[in-house]
């Protein structure tokens, strides 16, 4: 996800390429608008908290965005290949549970790859796809209507980590919300409740098709966010460049060192950068001591049961779910009927 300030309702129409017969126009709304100084407040808040601390948010700019479409093709990260693999070989299955769609709305859709396999199965009259920016969104929902001529075609810049509220006139016939890639670990299981509730208010007579990560051992999990090439690292480390440009700060990356663990007592992967060494941070009006050896929590992801997750769901106030699982049992995708 990228971060640029749009104007909060842009919109445009995109050219169809030479020869192509495009039946529907591509429209792009920007809801969501940077406000730097909120996001410099809030940076800083977290940097000066008794655990120093920043939004997994603030790792996807435009380096950390490519970086992170690198970790999905490493051997290590598991989640990419095996939720596909699970759409594909259930790909009938699914569509014949969720039926009739009127809307597609795919949360966090970045290059749409993910949404791109369900399309044929599902047959959506409209596909509305979500990210931070629908600049980061153009080129990809370019290619879904050149793929799909006859689809009605939208792209909504909103960022919904804080509150999901899609403009009203989105989405359209019954609703279906796909959230893959377990993104929903980003969140604890509290706000994960709060999140899968406002989804379920605003798919009602559809429902919500998720991606789910399982617990497993250690020896898989800790590795996909700690790989052997240190991408993953970089991927991390990339975030104090970022905060430098958002709040002024001098972070420099060779005094700090990527740390992944799996902390069994809340069921998580935890990321962190720790100090090599003990060192002060300053920005504009602002600094923090940190100790050798001192951490700065960057992410969460949690890791559910099929149990435990579909109980989450049904405190959410979905109906009822279905689930299909890979032969190992590391990935979960559920259907949950709103």
């Amino acid at each position: 996800m990228e971060h640029p300030a749009l104007k909060p309702t842009a919109s445009s129409v995109s050219s169809p390429a030479p020869g192509s017969a495009v039946d529907a126009p591509l429209r792009l709304v920007q809801v969501h608008r940077d406000d730097a100084e909120l996001t410099r407040q809030e940076l800083i808040d977290g940097l000066a908290a008794a655990q120093a601390t920043t939004s997994p948010k603030f790792l996807y700019d435009a380096l950390g965005s490519r970086l992170f479409e690198a970790i999905t093709e490493l051997p290590e990260y598991y989640p990419t290949r095996t939720e596909a693999a699970i759409l594909s070989a259930n790909a009938l299955a699914i569509a014949q549970a969720i039926g009739e769609v009127g809307t597609l709305v795919d949360l966090g859709a970045g290059n749409c790859a993910k949404a791109l396999r369900l399309i044929p199965s599902l047959r959506p009259a409209r596909y509305v796809a979500v990210d931070i920016s629908v600049g980061f969104l153009e080129q990809a929902l370019t290619d879904v209507q050149h793929r799909h001529p006859t689809l009605s075609v939208t792209g909504v810049g909103l960022d919904f980590s804080s509150a999901l509220a899609l403009p009203p006139d989105m989405v359209q016939g019954r609703p279906v919300f796909f959230y893959p890639g377990s993104s929903i670990g980003n969140f604890t299981p509290e706000q994960a409740e709060l999140f899968l509730a406002s989804v379920r208010r605003q798919s009602i007579g559809g429902g919500l098709l998720i991606g789910v990560d399982l617990i497993k051992g250690v020896e898989w999990l800790e590795p996909a966010y700690d790989d052997a090439l240190g991408v993953t690292a970089a991927f991390n480390l990339n975030l104090l460049r970022h905060l430098n440009r958002l709040i002024g700060s001098d972070f420099d990356p060779r005094d700090w060192r990527h740390v992944a663990f799996f902390n069994p007592e809340a069921s998580r992967i935890e990321m962190h950068l720790e100090a090599r060494r003990a060192l002060r941070v300053r920005w504009p009006e602002g600094e923090r001591r940190f100790e050798a050896g001192e951490r700065l929590h960057t992410e969460n992801s949690y890791k559910y049961s099929v149990e435990r997750f579909a109980a989450l769901l049904q405190s959410a106030g979905f109906a009822r779910t279905r689930c299909w699982v890979d032969a190992q049992g590391w990935f979960a995708v559920f259907w949950a009927q709103a």
